[in-house]
């Protein structure tokens, strides 16, 4: 039975870093769905309600829960926007679902980004038209990450959380 592991919060916040971790410490048969990855650079779209890359995200999830043990969702995923996403994921992956948010104040936001590859794309405009303050999911409980967390801390608490599923 597959696990879905799911990393949101803001631009900036290390759910990206995180979920390459992850993916190499659990190892082979491990999807990883990254939102920037299907959104920017695949399909090159706008983020937004119903927007383009929704279905391509929810088919990757149908995919993940039929042929992989484990799938890692990360993102902004806005709550309001990705609804329908996280009402899909409730229902495939029932209760084998470990949610992950990280609540990071904005300026640490932009202190990790200027150390990224990305700093270049994009800056502190773009982050604060984004930023959106406490977006939890509500249908599925999310553990909290705050600034103090290191990004081995994130890692190895995941990892605890699913240990039994490994």
């Amino acid at each position: 039975m597959s696990t879905l592991i799911i990393l949101r919060g803001n631009s900036g916040s290390g759910k990206s870093s995180a979920a390459r971790a992850l993916q190499q410490k659990i190892g082979r048969n491990t999807l990883l769905i990254p939102q920037d990855t299907i959104r920017r650079d695949l399909l090159w779209t706008k983020d937004g309600k119903d927007n383009a890359a929704l279905p391509l995200l929810t088919d990757l999830l149908h995919y993940g829960h039929a042929h992989c043990e484990h799938v890692i969702l990360e993102g902004i995923l806005n709550a309001d926007w990705y609804l329908s996403l996280f009402e899909t994921a409730n229902k495939l992956f029932s209760g084998r679902i470990h949610a992950y948010y990280y609540d990071i104040p904005f300026e640490e936001t932009l202190k990790r980004h200027a150390t990224k590859d990305k700093r270049f794309e994009f800056g502190e405009a773009e982050m604060r038209r984004w930023w959106k303050e406490k977006d939890f999911i509500g249908i599925i409980p999310e553990k909290t990450f705050t600034e103090t967390v290191s990004l081995e801390d994130a890692v190895d608490c995941i990892l605890h959380d699913i240990s039994s599923e490994i």
